[in-house]
């Protein structure tokens, strides 16, 4: 992080390369799912490489690499981890869908498991995720499509932490996350009710399995409410699987705020109280609410199939065109957009969002903090505790104690 940056209010930059859109999978949540009839691309070696030339020349310190499924291509994204660190990125983060887990009954596959994490485990990594979509085994796979995998992931976290591999779980927040919706009971669903029962379920059921990360991905849309944006990333659907009304996401981000405190020592939680609550805030009293999103000023998203830059997955109108041909003194670093609520940038802007306040607009941000004391209770205590989860390093080992005092 420079210092003349955070003194300007701009934040370390942050990019997410989509490597490919082709994926194994069978989710009814995401438009990249195997049974989706369209052309599949990925990104070459040389380009990915020259994009990664790039954003370490600009100052990104964050980069992802997504899919579809990333892994299908395992030896291009070890090469282009080893290839980001050698450029001098430090956080950098992948994941699977967990289809390398499958067949944990066959005698091969710890060797296996440790084969893929000794590779993995060779590069500076710093955050590995594993996708899990309910806490219902059987309902996760058959979403999926992969059977068997829950307890292939389960048997292969030891040998991964045996390699200093600590996988994150991530849930992108569905209606199944709590088992088939709307057949527990009969009758009405509360969604407060149903969700808080989801969350408490879904951190025991990780935490079961031996995760010692773990993140909430908020819904992944594209609803009535949503249509005056056109996503270029299609981890999205229009099914009511992921689609909820505004009413509805209130309650999720309600349930979910209030569920966090129950586990936050027991295992490692991305999910920042303080963008929750402004997340509530700005569906129940308006936009000010929330600080804006740093897509397009410092945070970046590449599209596999055409290999273009955009502000984010979402706002797929705004092609930026290649990402090493950009003019980054061009860039108006006044953020302004609140048109989603997808975690990956959203939450990130809001927890440096009083940072930048504090270096450009100290007196707005006295007045917030007179006006709403509760917001900067919860981000201060977000930063202490993200501080004593040693920023989500998912090459060491967790300090539960540590986690803990910063929740008295």
């Amino acid at each position: 992080m420079k210092i003349r940056d955070v003194i300007k209010g701009i934040p370390p930059g942050q990019l997410v390369i989509q490597y490919t859109d082709r994926c194994n999978a069978r989710c009814p949540q995401c438009g990249m799912r195997v049974t989706a009839d369209f052309p599949r691309s990925k990104l070459g070696l040389d380009e990915a490489k020259k994009i990664i030339d790039a954003a370490a020349r600009h100052g990104v310190e964050s980069l992802s690499f997504t899919g579809g499924e990333p892994l299908l291509y395992l030896d291009d994204i070890v090469e282009l981890l080893a290839y980001a660190d050698k450029a001098g990125i430090k956080y950098t983060r992948t994941g699977t869908n967990g289809f390398m887990f499958m067949g944990h009954e066959k005698p091969d596959f710890r060797d296996k498991v440790a084969r893929f994490a000794e590779r993995i485990a060779e590069t500076s990594l710093y955050t590995f995720w594993i996708s899990i979509d309910s806490v219902e085994p059987s309902v996760h796979e058959n979403m999926r499509g992969l059977p068997g995998v829950i307890r292939g992931i389960e048997k292969a976290i030891p040998v991964m932490e045996h390699y200093g591999i600590y996988p994150s779980a991530n849930l992108g927040i569905n209606r199944n996350m709590g088992g088939v919706y709307g057949t527990a009971g009969g009758g009405t669903v509360d969604p407060y009710d149903y969700f808080r029962e989801g969350f408490e379920r879904f951190y025991r059921f990780v935490i079961d399995m031996g995760f010692t990360i773990t993140n909430c991905c908020y819904p992944m849309s594209m609803d009535k409410e949503s249509e005056h944006l056109n996503a270029v990333y299609q981890a999205t659907s229009a099914g009511d699987i992921v689609c909820f009304t505004n009413a509805e996401r209130v309650s999720i981000f309600r349930a979910l705020f209030d569920v966090i405190p129950l586990f936050r020592s027991s295992i490692r939680i991305f999910s920042p109280r303080s963008s929750l609550y402004a997340l509530i805030g700005q569906y129940t009293e308006g936009c000010s609410s929330c600080f804006p999103c740093r897509g397009g000023t410092e945070f970046f998203f590449i599209d596999a199939r055409d290999g273009n830059t955009y502000p984010c997955g979402y706002r797929g109108h705004e092609n930026l065109g290649k990402f090493w041909k950009m003019d980054f003194d061009a860039i108006d670093h006044r953020a302004h957009c609140r048109r989603c609520d997808w975690e990956c940038f959203r939450d990130p802007s809001e927890l440096f969002g009083p940072i930048a306040d504090i270096m450009t607009r100290p007196l707005r941000m006295v007045r917030r903090a007179i006006s709403d004391r509760e917001y900067l209770r919860l981000w201060l205590n977000d930063l202490r505790y993200y501080r004593a989860c040693h920023l989500f390093n998912g090459r060491r080992p967790p300090d539960y104690e540590k986690m803990a005092r910063q929740l008295t």
